[in-house]
């Protein structure tokens, strides 16, 4: 761990064991929370994962899914000249293919040590923007493609607000297109193996999963959405849903990742990715 971890840790009191807990958090808890918890486990979050995700990989999620064969932002030789705006980039990897498909990319992350590690990897190969999604820093229109593989979506208070933003920033017949954990997977516990194959909560239970410190304070916040509210949230933020895509679980994936395993991704999805078009 890092000295500046350690140090954030320390100062913020995050030493002792966080309570989880459910319960309503809004959207500067949420905010708050994010930037905290993603600058203090980058670090641990880029060891245990950057193999998979690779430097330069295009990933939606723990099923492997690459872009480079799902084409949903479209054809990668049409991708060459595009301005694609990737919202909660992290190392910035999945800018990186982008660029290498010769696209214009801009990664953006609530970070600040998520994006040392994207400047670590090459140095800033291309622009790398701190701010929030919620109020993204560009004029209108600037943007052919904006996506999102489980970033910023997930932890945000008010997903709507999110997405008119990015509409803002889109020009016309621009796809926007994001990666979630699967609404279904809310129901069932966090855990890979058989344990983690039967309902524990309600579905329709959206009350926030919040995990606190000791003064209640929240250090990590991810809401749950149905799936209904997904498909209505990306309307109302201006969009018309294309396609709904769930992988499946592919036989050469063998990893565990979280609650993400072979076991479970043969039974139940656990990625929902949203096509969505800027009419």
């Amino acid at each position: 761990m890092s000295q500046e971890i350690q140090a954030y840790e320390s100062e913020n009191g995050s030493d002792a064991e966080p309570e989880a807990t459910r319960r309503t958090a809004g959207d500067t808890e949420s905010s708050r929370a994010s930037r905290g918890w993603w600058d203090s486990n980058a670090d641990e979050y880029q060891t245990d994962h950057g193999a998979f995700l690779g430097d330069d990989r295009f990933v939606w999620g723990p099923e492997g899914l690459d872009e480079a064969d799902a084409r949903l932002l479209g054809p990668a030789d049409a991708l060459a000249g595009r301005d694609v705006l990737e919202i909660g980039a992290g190392a910035a990897q999945c800018s990186r293919w982008l660029a290498a498909q010769g696209a214009r990319p801009v990664a953006l992350d609530l970070s600040h040590r998520q994006l040392q590690h994207a400047l670590r990897i090459d140095g800033g190969a291309f622009p790398l923007i701190e701010a929030d999604a919620g109020a993204l820093p560009f004029q209108d229109g600037s943007f052919d493609l904006a996506c999102s593989a489980y970033g910023a979506v997930p932890f945000v208070a008010d997903p709507v607000k999110v997405f008119r933003e990015v509409r803002r920033v889109l020009r016309p017949r621009g796809r926007w297109v994001f990666s979630v954990t699967h609404p279904i997977r809310w129901a069932f516990p966090d855990e890979p193996g058989p344990e983690g194959l039967s309902v524990a909560a309600s579905y329709f239970d959206r009350t926030p999963y919040v995990e606190q410190d000791e003064n209640g304070d929240a250090v990590y916040v991810e809401h749950h959405r149905t799936l209904g509210d997904r498909v209505r949230d990306v309307v109302a933020g201006g969009f018309r849903l294309e396609d709904l895509v769930e992988p499946e679980w592919p036989a050469w994936n063998a990893q565990e990742w979280g609650g993400w395993s072979p076991l479970r991704g043969n039974l139940i999805p656990g990625t929902a990715i949203f096509v969505c078009v800027r009419d």
